[in-house]
């Protein structure tokens, strides 16, 4: 077995209940097990987003200092993406 670091977390009574049931209905074997995938999972997500929290940081500044969009609300976004579909489908 690989070395482990004993830490103490704290939890909110939901989030414990909620580790204590998937262990208590046999999903894990332990609450630490349960601790370690869900920390796996969180690293997983990260490191798909390929980004660390600086360029986040970048991407949303830039979003920012580019000023209003060209759509003043949703509908208007999703009916250029409606658009931009057919126009795509047509193409082919």
């Amino acid at each position: 077995m690989a070395a482990v670091e004993k830490i103490t977390i704290a939890l909110t009574p939901e989030m414990a209940a909620f580790v204590r049931r998937a262990v208590d209905t046999g999903e894990y074997a332990s609450t630490s097990e349960a601790i370690r995938d869900a920390v796996r999972e969180w690293q997983e997500r990260r490191d798909l987003l390929g980004y660390t929290v600086e360029e986040l940081q970048g991407l949303v500044r830039e979003g920012i200092e580019s000023g209003p969009g060209r759509h003043a609300t949703m509908a208007g976004v999703k009916d250029e993406a409606r658009q931009r579909l057919l126009d795509a489908k047509a193409k082919v």
